[in-house]
Parts: C-alpha cells; sequence; structure tokens
C-alpha cells in the first residue's frame, strides 16, 4: 500500500475521489431534501445533475489513480495526465451546484449567457480529460507490452 502512497498522482487522484464521493452523499442529501419540499418529489434538475456527476466522478478518479499508479511515465508526466481531468471533474461539479442552487435552467449550454466562452470551455475540457487519461493509459500499456 505505501507504493501508491509514494507517487504524486494516485495520491491526487484518490484525495479527488475521496472529496468527489463525499460531495456526491452531501448533494444526495440535498436532492432528498428539495424532492421532500417539492410537490412532484422532484429534485432541481442540476442538483440531481451534480449529484450523479460528483458519485461518478469519484469512481473515475479511483480508475484515474490505478492507471497512474501502473503508468512507466516519470512522476510529474503522470501527475500532469491526472490533475488534467480531475481538475475538469471538479469544475464540472461545481458548476452543477451552482446552476443547482439559482434553479434557472435544465439546459446550461441552451440558457448560456456566453455560448462562445462554453465552446472554449467544452474544447479544453475535451483536451484535458482525454488527453489526461490518454497519457496514463498508454503509459500502462507501455508497461505491460513492454
Amino acid at each position: 500500500m505505501d507504493a501508491i502512497l509514494n507517487q504524486t498522482a494516485p495520491v491526487i487522484a484518490i484525495s479527488c475521489a475521496g472529496l468527489f464521493f463525499m460531495t456526491g452523499l452531501l448533494t444526495g442529501s440535498w436532492k432528498f431534501s428539495c424532492m421532500m419540499k417539492s410537490h412532484d418529489f422532484k429534485a432541481p434538475y442540476y442538483v440531481d445533475i451534480a449529484h450523479r456527476a460528483a458519485l461518478l466522478y469519484s469512481f473515475a478518479a479511483i480508475l484515474i489513480a490505478v492507471f497512474a499508479y501502473f503508468s512507466v511515465f516519470s512522476d510529474w508526466v503522470n501527475t500532469l495526465a491526472t490533475i488534467a481531468p480531475l481538475l475538469f471533474f471538479a469544475i464540472a461539479i461545481i458548476n452543477y451546484i451552482k446552476l443547482g442552487i439559482e434553479n434557472k435552467t435544465d439546459n446550461q449550454l441552451r440558457d448560456s449567457e456566453n455560448p462562445a466562452g462554453d465552446k472554449i470551455i467544452m474544447g479544453s475540457l475535451m483536451v484535458a480529460e482525454i488527453g489526461g487519461f490518454f497519457v496514463l493509459l498508454m503509459g500502462f500499456f507501455i508497461r505491460i507490452l513492454g
């Protein structure tokens, strides 16, 4: 167990997994509270999304930790490749919570005040999430095939 704790990238990913999971549990309580106060027993759209996203991203963070641990690349490469998707996961969760609090939309892109900015953010998100995990996945495959 100490081996995984001696690498920066897996420790960051496991820490994020814990924070995301706790956020999922807390937003689940928020969702339930909203449901109980609603006449149709539904939570606001983005309260539900925040809850689900936080739970899913917690497990994705554990997956990232495993691939970072087994990657052959240097610690700094694995750390950057780990931080990139986790940062965007965190930004998404925070944004969903904000949208849930505001409860003004059920489609953040359709009702956006800055569509051009959204395109930049979504493009950056794709590069960071796909690119970061691609690096870790390649590091894993190089290890098992090399």
